[in-house]
């Protein structure tokens, strides 16, 4: 069965407000940073591609590739699926983005079926597929899918968030962190992007001093 959806700023406001009742830190943090960003986007298999894309490299180095794919009509399954190595490799993929960029247009992926998978079947559906991991797969049901109850807890600036929230010594690890998010359900992701807002302000308070 698929949860709750995030869909518009009153449902992130629902979900604020829950997790305000439900734990002091979050509540301060939110308090902060004021209404959190909804970052919907409409997915499919561009959205994927682009977050294959945006492995391991720079913001600028992500969004130079992106233009040039865009310029050569290479963001839908059926042209990057015709594309030959040498069009992909002009655009700026890499051996392995190339491999990854053609499976996954090859993969033959029903984006409407997987919008009605339960959470973890969705995540497990694109972990399947070559270059996506648990942190995409988690990143593309959030902001993709709209599900209220994922969190990305390998998210390095989560991570962080969490440990200067919640004034720990260290860096939780994604189990850790995992583990503390399971008492933010059924509004993980709400959480989720409190401690993103969080971490921005924070480090936005400290680059001033």
């Amino acid at each position: 069965m698929v949860g709750r959806i995030i869909e518009t700023a009153d449902d992130l406001a629902e979900g604020a407000a829950w997790l305000s009742t439900r734990d002091p830190r979050l509540a301060q943090a939110l308090a902060d940073v004021g209404p959190l960003p909804l970052r919907r986007n409409p997915g499919g298999f561009a959205a994927l591609l682009d977050a294959i894309m945006s492995q391991q490299v720079s913001v600028a180095s992500a969004d130079a590739i992106w233009r040039r794919l865009e310029a050569a009509g290479l963001t839908e399954a059926p042209a990057v699926a015709a594309a030959g190595e040498e069009a992909l490799r002009a655009c700026g993929l890499s051996r392995q983005k190339i491999r990854y960029a053609t499976a996954l247009a090859t993969a033959g992926l029903d984006f409407e079926a997987l919008a009605e998978y339960p959470d973890e079947e969705a995540i497990a559906a694109l972990v399947a597929l070559p270059g996506i991991g648990r942190w995409t797969a988690e990143i593309y049901a959030m902001f993709s899918l709209g599900r209220a109850d994922v969190f990305a807890p390998g998210d390095l600036a989560l991570q962080e968030a969490a440990r200067m929230l919640f004034d720990l010594e260290e860096r939780p690890s994604e189990r850790a962190l995992r583990a503390m998010a399971e008492d933010w359900s059924p509004w993980r992701a709400v959480a989720a992007r409190a401690l993103w807002a969080y971490y921005r302000h924070v480090r936005s308070r400290e680059g001033i001093r």
